[in-house]
């Protein structure tokens, strides 16, 4: 990806996330964020169950020893007094609500009494025994029990029973208080609400996923605001502390006020406790273990356990208890982070906890400014890990910035208990950055796959693939590079060109490329250009090569061999054979991607090309077929020890100054015997006398050589078979270079070289 690419996509990525942050939040983006959080909850549950609180539970055990469901307030009335009187409790919190009568026998025996005079006189004394609300409001009264009730919004408004006193009044209309508004409930009979001495509604506010993670406090019912069960339970057990709302005007909304806090003053005058709300006057459940009987964050006391007074005396003393239920049939279970099916009691139990030890975790009125400064900080990183960092080490950035933001954020929620969103920042930044990559991947594979396009050209396919796996292939940019450089044209093939139809000369044409194109292949060598009937091709690019000098010397004895098939097709023709004029050169060239904005190769350029012309065009006149620079001798000797190397003249050619010494190779076998050692000696003597201009001793060697030519002249069948190589055994060698010596001394054309500079290069060739 291109950096102007990035950065447009970090500047609309951010746009989104900014709009999620502080416009409308966007579902999946809330989604992810919810996770997250369930995930922090998880990660800081507490261990053993609270000291304080106790679960009372009307659970299945209880249900078949005590009763169906509902049951008899009196069932209740034992419970308090057992709680109370026995186990010396400090409070008690019911998660039920009675809102319908239960008056036991009293109905029956107030008809009865009608037609019973005596019976109507024991009826005032009689009540307190048989109607079960007046026992079980008699055993509230002057007591710490804070009743359960609801609040609705679906039943179209309907009201059962009356409403507690309000914990404050709104201060202005409703209609200027951002606090959610309830338009129905369902509360106790007023037997019970006058006995005890406060009420809380138990509601709570699932998200949008169906799980419970938070609890409003208060809730607004007409101009009034009421206390929920978990509030009122904890200000019952801190002797009823006084509550004043604080308000906060709405930015940018006028007259529109916010309930951001309640501030609590305990009545004895203590340093007054600020109870921190959210948007919707809730709290956020600080959810201390997995829930239920076996969570182990607080203790589950069966209720038909202690009504039979199974548990011992005093064992519950100064507890805060809640009466609830896990059974599933009385449906108060709740989904939550830490348990899918949670007793709905225990997630006020929770709540309770969370109040009593100053732990409760709130999402900050600055948190929508603080996700959008987290998320273009993130995103910013994100680029510059993607742009400059390569491989594993941007892989390494990645996941040390999203470590980073999250322990940053853990850090912030476990000493602070900030509540900060970290999510949308963590997705963003990865789908830039992975987004990036994969970009980057996909180029790089395109590039690959370009770069075999590109070099299947010139390489075998398997060494195409393996050069695009290396990275340091992709630098396709011209570079000065040492390399051995190859010239090989077909001798003879003019003449052939003009007495065979097209198609037979596109034929023989096509096999002598398919097998000069092998041959290069198998060495290992680059293949760069067809020149008409001419070869060019270089050993150490695209790839080093260390030996690149023996491979290319190795490659031109071999293609000097490959005349062998293809002069076998044309004398089943009828027709003249050819052969091989190479030259190699060693030297430094320019080599890479080189051309045109219209049309580019893969090609090298330089002196050492323009030399390896220049000696293959000299083939015709030195008398061998194969010419290899001094260059190339030197760099290729120690590499190649079964070659031997015959000099063959020291030249000048056309476009360079010095002088080059030019030998031909030889395998070391045909100059194994005494005979042709001989033979190389008396050349070497000859070449040497005619360079420095002594013609008569030239001459004397020259005519030495020759008698040792004619004495030798039958070559044993193994020393033909190895001078094959180069189509003539090396007594040919040594004839074909005395008589080029011979002609030259006796034209006396080039007084200090052999092989004059005036031939000009094969046509279609490099220039000097």
């Amino acid at each position: 990806m291109s950096r102007g690419s990035l950065w447009v996509a970090s500047v609309l990525l951010v746009a989104l996330g900014a709009w999620h942050a502080a416009v409308s939040p966007i579902a999946a983006l809330q989604r992810m964020e919810l996770a997250f959080d369930d995930l922090r909850q998880n990660a800081y549950l507490q261990p053993g169950p609270h000291p304080d609180i106790v679960i009372v539970d009307v659970d299945e055990a209880s249900l078949a020893e005590l009763g169906r469901w509902p049951w008899p307030r009196t069932h209740f009335a034992r419970l308090v007094d057992e709680l109370i009187q026995r186990q010396r409790v400090a409070a008690i919190g019911f998660d039920f609500v009675f809102a319908e009568p239960d008056l036991g026998a009293w109905p029956l025996l107030k008809a009865l009494a009608q037609s019973d005079p005596a019976l109507a006189q024991q009826l005032p004394r009689w009540r307190q025994t048989t109607d079960n609300d007046a026992v079980f409001a008699k055993s509230l009264q002057g007591r710490p029990i804070v009743l359960g009730y609801y609040l609705s919004n679906d039943r179209g408004g309907v009201r059962v029973g009356p409403l507690p006193p309000p914990l404050f009044a709104l201060p202005k209309p409703s209609s200027q208080v951002r606090l959610p508004l309830w338009n129905g409930y369902g509360a106790n009979v007023a037997t019970l609400l006058a006995a005890a001495p406060a009420a809380g509604f138990f509601n709570a506010w699932p998200d949008d996923d169906g799980v419970v993670r938070s609890v409003p406090a208060v809730g607004r019912v007409d101009q009034q605001v009421q206390p929920s069960l978990a509030l009122s339970l904890a200000r019952v057990a801190a002797g009823l502390p006084a509550v004043e709302p604080v308000w906060v005007p709405v930015a940018g909304r006028e007259g529109l006020l916010d309930l951001v806090a309640l501030k609590l003053t305990p009545p004895d005058g203590g340093e007054p406790r600020l109870l921190a709300l959210d948007e919707r006057g809730g709290l956020r459940v600080p959810y201390r273990g997995r829930g239920g009987k076996v969570g182990g964050a607080f203790r589950y006391v069966p209720a038909a356990t202690l009504l039979a007074g199974r548990i011992p005396a005093a064992e519950l003393a100064g507890k805060l208890v809640l009466v609830g239920s896990s059974a599933p049939g009385l449906a108060d279970l709740r989904s939550t982070p830490v348990n899918a099916a949670m007793p709905g009691v225990e997630v006020h139990a929770n709540l309770l906890a969370g109040m009593l030890d100053g732990r409760l975790p709130q999402r900050p009125d600055w948190a929508p400014g603080y996700e959008v400064a987290l998320i273009i900080i993130s995103m910013l990183l994100a680029a510059l890990v993607a742009t400059r960092l390569a491989g594993r080490w941007a892989m390494v950035g990645a996941a040390a910035l999203g470590v980073s933001l999250v322990a940053s954020n853990l850090l912030a929620y476990s000493q602070a208990g900030l509540v900060l969103p970290v999510a949308t920042a963590l997705v963003l930044s990865a789908i830039l950055f992975f987004g990036a990559v994969s970009v980057s991947y996909v180029r790089e594979w395109e590039g690959r796959r370009s770069l075999v396009r590109l070099f299947s050209s010139y390489l075998p396919p398997d060494r195409a693939r393996a050069l695009a796996r290396d990275p340091q292939a992709h630098k396709l940019e011209a570079e000065n590079r040492e390399l051995t450089i190859l010239f090989c044209d077909l001798r003879g093939f003019t003449s052939i060109a003009e007495s065979l139809p097209p198609l037979a000369l596109r034929d023989l044409l096509n096999q002598y490329l398919s097998t000069a194109t092998a041959i290069v292949h198998d060495h290992g060598g680059t293949l760069d250009k067809f020149i008409g009937d001419a070869v060019m091709a270089f050993w150490g690019a695209p790839q080093p090569q260390a030996d690149h000098a023996a491979r290319a010397v190795r490659a031109a004895m071999a293609l000097a061999q490959g005349t062998v098939p293809l002069n076998q097709a044309l004398r089943a023709r009828g027709l003249p054979e050819v052969g091989y004029g190479i030259g190699v050169a060693t030297g430094v060239v320019c080599v890479g991607d080189l051309g045109s904005s219209a049309r580019r190769a893969y090609t090298a350029v330089g002196d050492a090309v323009n030399l390896a012309a220049r000696l293959e065009s000299q083939t015709r006149h030195a008398g061998v077929g194969l010419l290899v620079s001094d260059t190339t001798c030197h760099a290729a000797r120690l590499d190649l020890p079964d070659i031997a190397w015959v000099e063959v003249d020291q030249t000048k050619v056309k476009g360079r100054q010095q002088f080059v010494n030019i030998f031909t190779p030889l395998p070391s076998a045909c100059l194994a015997d005494a005979a042709t050692q001989d033979q190389l000696r008396n050349w070497q003597l000859a070449l040497a006398a005619a360079r420095l201009h002594h013609d008569a001793s030239a001459r004397a060697y020259l005519g030495r050589l020759n008698e040792l030519l004619a004495l030798n002249s039958h070559a044993t069948s193994q020393q033909q078979a190895e001078g094959a190589g180069l189509s003539r055994s090396s007594a040919d060698l040594f004839a074909g270079l005395a008589r080029r010596l011979q002609n030259d001394l006796d034209r006396a054309a080039a007084p200090s070289s052999a092989l004059g500079d005036s031939r000009p290069a094969p046509d279609g060739g490099p220039a000097a």
